[in-house]
């Protein structure tokens, strides 16, 4: 499976202690890229255990859904 996600950051992020959770203790970063609290994991990746190995992915925040997609085609593709 793969996913296609949008980044807007231009630069890395720097963890602090503030950056703890205070029940939890830890730290989750996200590896799903779907999250809203970016670069932290709020769980989000749960809608993501039913993709399929060989399909591409977009995930529409806006409107909550996920389509299929075939192929990316970027702008500066011939």
């Amino acid at each position: 499976m793969a996913r296609l996600v949008e980044h807007d950051a231009h630069g890395p992020r720097k963890l602090t202690a503030s950056d703890l959770d205070d029940e939890k203790g830890d730290i989750a970063i996200c590896q799903c890229g779907l999250a809203e609290s970016y670069p932290f994991c709020d769980g989000t990746h749960r809608e993501t255990t039913d993709e399929d190995d060989d399909a591409l992915y977009d995930y529409d925040v806006d409107d909550a859904q996920r389509r299929v997609v075939d192929r990316v085609v970027y702008a500066d593709d011939e």
